[in-house]
């Protein structure tokens, strides 16, 4: 097989699987550790992977970031189902974070009669919440991201250094062995900061967003204590939470 026939075939593995190691090229395509290795210097030289410790992944770029309101119209029934996941575990008179992903918007959205604090720098989800008479909300002021619907800068950070909650809901364009990313620098700062700040750290990501890195990473994998996702990730991810000791809660069914 000649090399652009194996990039083609490393690329069209990628784009089902997301990543990609060295060895499973070798068994893919029949050749050695160096040939798959000169493979992916030659697809990092064309810019069509990111070569990571042992293999590679799909650029950012191959990531579509939609404005807010779009991606809420493609809230899909896994989003809702982690969601729903996160929001029981929130108990009576926590003190919570919510940040402005739209998965941390499906567990705003289905709370509940549940009397606590909500901390949150996302104008949607203060407006969600705002009917349930259950709930104190304080919407961290600051700059207004007017694309993705969130509040940020110096103002936010500052004003989340003064809060000291039970748990923060965190979402991801990405969460690999690079950590937790981001598209945008401005939320990134705003969620390390949120992370800081709670005794628990728990991130909400659908299938899709594991073994993907972003543009800006605001944590690693170290920071958090628990991914709520919708399905079982692959062994090697699932090794690399249990490293890092993060527990792992795949919708029905339960805590690994």
């Amino acid at each position: 097989m000649y090399q652009e026939e194996r990039l083609i075939a490393i690329l069209d593995y990628l784009k089902e699987h997301k990543r990609i190691s060295i060895e499973q090229i070798c068994s893919l395509l029949d050749v050695s550790r160096d040939t798959a290795r000169r493979d992916l210097v030659r697809l990092e030289e064309e810019q069509s992977v990111i070569r990571t410790r042992g293999g590679a992944i799909l650029p950012t770029a191959h990531l579509e970031i939609k404005d807010y309101s779009n991606r809420l119209q493609t809230v899909s029934n896994e989003k809702k189902l982690i969601g729903k996941m996160a929001s029981t575990l929130v108990n009576h008179t926590d003190s919570i974070i919510l940040d402005a992903s739209t998965t941390v918007q499906a567990c705003a959205e289905q709370l509940g009669n549940v009397p606590c604090t909500v901390i949150t720098n996302s104008i949607n989800q203060a407006d969600i919440l705002s009917v349930n008479s259950k709930v104190n909300i304080h919407l961290l002021g600051g700059e207004l991201h007017k694309e993705h619907r969130f509040l940020y800068g110096t103002s936010v950070v500052e004003k989340l250094s003064h809060f000291y909650v039970d748990t923060a809901f965190i979402g991801v364009v990405g969460i690999s062995e690079s950590g937790l990313t981001i598209a945008h620098e401005e939320d990134g700062q705003v969620k390390r900061k949120m992370i800081s700040q709670a005794k628990q750290v728990i991130v909400l990501a659908d299938h899709t967003k594991i073994g993907v890195t972003g543009f800006y990473r605001f944590a690693e994998l170290k920071d958090i204590d628990l991914l709520i996702t919708d399905q079982t990730p692959d062994s090697a991810f699932v090794k690399l939470l249990h490293e890092h000791h993060v527990e792992l809660l795949v919708t029905d069914k339960g805590v690994k």
